[in-house]
């Protein structure tokens, strides 16, 4: 039986994928208290293949917005997997924080991930809203598009 948030997202026609196993020494999550620090996740598409490129060179800001949102699922597969398989203890987005693989002179980068912060409202309401960072990087690991942390509230 599928939980309240399991249901939301199918809802709107969305799987989460496996959470990523991470590609280095560190965990793909941390809970302290009742927040879950989850590592930043990295754009891929729905066959696991990287969303690769530079905002303001071959991406555009849609792209980008559309590779924010996958960062997102992966955020949410990763809180799936500390919350021990139960989305619904989720209570709260608290933060992200989204780098944008952009061109020295690209400016959207706020356009870019709203691609994951508008996902995160669509799916969850009011629990989605968080505050935010979107900077801009000069590159990011296997030359993906976007990457995006984040920090969750659960009960």
């Amino acid at each position: 039986m599928s939980g309240k948030i399991e249901a939301r997202l199918e809802e709107l026609g969305v799987t989460l994928p496996d959470a990523p196993a991470p590609a280095a020494n560190y965990v793909p999550y941390v809970q302290t208290g009742n927040l879950v620090h989850v590592s930043g996740q990295i754009s891929m598409d729905e066959g696991g293949a990287l969303i690769t490129g530079k905002l303001g060179a071959e991406l555009s800001t849609e792209a980008g917005a559309a590779a924010a949102r996958r960062c997102a699922l992966s955020l949410l597969a990763q809180l799936r997997a500390a919350c021990g398989g139960d989305l619904d203890r989720l209570t709260r987005v608290v933060k992200l924080t989204g780098f944008v693989n952009s061109t020295a002179d690209f400016t959207e980068q706020p356009k870019v991930v709203n691609g994951a912060s508008d996902f995160l409202v669509e799916a969850l309401g009011d629990a989605g809203r968080h505050a935010r960072s979107a900077v801009s990087a000069a590159s990011l690991p296997l030359g993906v598009a976007v990457e995006i942390e984040g920090i969750f509230e659960i009960a």
